[in-house]
């Protein structure tokens, strides 16, 4: 793997491609700082060389062009209290100004440029547009996991133009050591977390765990499909009729696998969407019409908790229910903390995707995990065995 680690970057412009597609409130402000933290030591081992810094990133969907609320300036002030320095914006990416900013580089300089997706060239891949990103700098870096699974003119074209000075950054050395531990050297007994709302989303990467697991825990609203395919009356639950049938294929063939799946046996049941709803304890497979399935029960959480105190690598991806409610948070916080105990004991725990990372964060267990992935998409293509593109461009 080509990391920052093998190169002095002495009078060297890093340009870095950044994930700072971040959270912004209505007095735009950044709301979690987590991708941000994640690229500090990253632009810090290059300062502390004698190198300069150039970033790029996304910010959201802006449709036609510069708009002010999707202008990573916002993302300045942030930046700056993490990193301990000023930080130069330029007001664009490729335009004559940002390159005369980045052009002669003073050592321990650090500019951001403008959101990439201003031009639509960023998103098509566009190869005019990736070597005009590539003139503000002498060294590119790729560090940005939650992207590298996009064929962009930033995360995968722009490398062509730096045939022999292409290298991960910290970050995606560190994603990609993680989840290669859980894919390819994981410790027995393994179990995998799989929530979420829909089953469709993730067939795919249970596929490709199930020859890797020792256990399959799933929850959230994909449970019901699962429920209903085995027979069983989910009321006004969330469900996939679509994927009944894949639902039990997964399931008929864990069991030749010998893999233990295990499903919520009991729900707590809601008479509406609403945190102020009525709720009423009952078992999965026997939800009265009229009521939905918002989280996992008691006797789910006992039983899952006993799993993965037991277990030595865990995977975790998908909360158990509408966590964002708190009336419906119980499964999703108390998995939280049985996924930091089984870590405190000598387990490997990776949790990816943005609403376990959320939950991880409003649960306080981010810290006391093995590792947080940043990668969302990203993170499921690579454990579905596919090529991603960002990757696959470094290391060529």
């Amino acid at each position: 793997m080509k990391t920052i680690d093998t190169f002095n970057f002495s009078s060297k412009r890093a340009l870095i491609r950044v994930d700072f597609n971040v959270p912004l409130n209505d007095q735009m402000e950044v709301t979690d700082n987590t991708r941000i933290k994640a690229a500090i030591p990253t632009i810090k081992k290059i300062l502390k060389d004698g190198g300069s810094v150039v970033l790029m990133s996304h910010l959201g969907r802006p449709k036609n062009g510069p708009e002010e609320k999707f202008s990573l300036r916002h993302i300045v002030p942030a930046l700056e209290g993490l990193l301990g320095q000023s930080v130069v914006f330029a007001g664009d990416c490729i335009g004559e100004e940002a390159l005369r900013i980045t052009g002669a580089l003073a050592a321990g300089t650090v500019v951001l440029l403008d959101n990439l997706r201003f031009y639509k060239e960023e998103t098509a891949g566009d190869v005019d547009f990736a070597q005009k990103l590539s003139a503000h700098g002498d060294v590119y870096v790729n560090d940005a996991f939650g992207t590298a699974h996009r064929a962009h003119a930033s995360t995968t074209i722009v490398a062509q133009f730096f045939p022999v000075e292409k290298l991960f950054g910290y970050l995606i050395e560190g994603e990609l050591r993680s989840i290669d531990k859980v894919l390819l050297e994981p410790e027995s007994p393994y179990t995998a977390i799989i929530g979420g709302a829909k089953v469709s989303s993730k067939i795919s990467i249970i596929n490709n765990l199930l020859d890797r697991i020792d256990r399959l825990i799933i929850g959230g609203g994909m449970a019901y499909t699962f429920a209903k395919a085995q027979g069983g009356e989910i009321g006004n639950s969330l469900v996939e009729d679509d994927y009944l049938p894949m639902a039990k294929e997964i399931l008929e063939t864990a069991k030749a696998k010998g893999v233990e799946v295990i499903l919520p046996s009991d729900t707590l049941a809601a008479d509406a969407f609403s945190n102020d709803a009525n709720v009423q304890k009952v078992a999965t497979a026997e939800i009265p019409d009229g009521w939905m399935g918002l989280d996992i029960g008691p006797d789910a959480i006992a039983q899952c908790r006993e799993t993965l105190l037991t277990s030595k690598t865990i995977l975790w991806n998908g909360p158990m229910g509408v966590f964002e409610m708190p009336a419906f948070q119980s499964g999703t916080e108390q998995l939280a903390e049985a996924v930091a105990q089984a870590t405190e004991n000598g387990a490997f725990s990776l949790i990816g995707g943005g609403d376990s990372v959320a939950a991880a964060n409003q649960f306080e267990v981010a810290d006391r995990v093995s590792y947080i992935s940043t990668g969302g998409g990203a993170l499921l293509e690579y454990m579905e065995g596919k090529v991603l593109p960002g990757i696959q461009a470094i290391r060529e």
